[in-house]
């Protein structure tokens, strides 16, 4: 299926305080994300540190974001697991909840072959009536969809698209070709938004939006509206402050990106630790020289 969501999603941070989730916090940056124009939130992905949350807290979270929208934007939330099993029941609890759509990382530790995603996204798909968007990121994951299996995954009716987080431009074009009249492909690298949206993709899903989401946004829309020129001009001034964002390992300078212009972010939970100062020292350059008021 295509055409799920266009333009701008941001891949969301959990803030935590005194062990449990700040919905207060939470609920500020969701707001912040719809006032700057965000065409979709993607809760408990990656960013949102949902490996380290009890499924308790993750239905909460799910209730609270769904409640907290009201349908203003659409809400994705991530599903994926190294259990088939976890992940089917993750998603019919999304669906349960409300949810627009999902986000599914492929599996991770124990891995699978290529055959083995296929069957894994079919059991998710036939779990729930919602669009499930793929997630790519074998940095992280181990496992890699490789674009011929995602031709094979497209086929699935209700798979929206590909999250592509691989950093293989040459492997994300071959993708674009077998699946560009069957589902959608989602930048998941802030650093390749702009090629990737060049080269057609529907939207980006960003860690870098949790910051600038107005800015973001802009990017999606100028390159939809076909000014390329003024495109590369945005991208040349946001690139510095998404390879800031990646100065350690995503969640925690975002966070405490965050936790500069003033949310109540909190800090990553273990085993993730806070932005060690050097590194605080370059994500705060960075948010000055692009102009953001730093609070913090």
């Amino acid at each position: 299926m295509k055409g799920f969501f266009i333009g701008s999603a941001t891949a969301m941070i959990t803030p935590f305080k005194d062990g449990k989730i700040n919905f207060e916090a939470f609920g500020e940056m969701i707001e912040y994300q719809i006032a700057g124009g965000t065409d979709a939130l993607v809760i408990l992905g990656t960013t949102g540190e949902p490996s380290t949350m009890t499924f308790e807290e993750e239905h909460l979270l799910m209730d609270y974001s769904v409640k907290k929208v009201n349908g203003r934007t659409k809400v994705i939330f991530g599903c994926g697991s190294n259990n088939t099993a976890d992940a089917v029941m993750t998603a019919k609890k999304a669906e349960y909840y409300g949810a627009d759509g999902l986000l599914a990382v492929t599996p991770y530790y124990n891995k699978c072959t290529q055959n083995g995603l296929v069957e894994y996204y079919k059991a998710i798909c036939e779990a729930v009536s919602i669009p499930v968007i793929a997630y790519n990121v074998p940095g992280r994951t181990g496992v890699e969809i490789q674009p011929a299996t995602m031709a094979k995954i497209a086929e699935i009716p209700n798979i929206a698209g590909i999250k592509d987080a691989g950093g293989n431009m040459s492997k994300t074009m071959e993708t674009f070709r077998l699946v560009r009249e069957k589902c959608d492909v989602y930048s998941g690298e802030d650093a390749l938004n702009l090629p990737i949206l060049a080269c057609g993709g529907a939207g980006v899903i960003s860690v870098l939006s949790n910051i600038v989401p107005a800015d973001v946004k802009k990017l999606c829309t100028l390159v939809q509206e076909g000014n390329i020129a003024d495109a590369i001009a945005l991208n040349d001034k946001l690139l510095p402050l998404a390879n800031a964002c990646f100065v350690e390992v995503n969640p925690i300078p975002v966070k405490e990106a965050m936790n500069i212009l003033g949310f109540d972010a909190g800090i990553p939970r273990a085993p993730l630790t806070v932005l060690e100062p050097a590194n605080r020292e370059k994500l705060l350059v960075a948010m000055k020289n692009f102009g953001l008021e730093c609070k913090a």
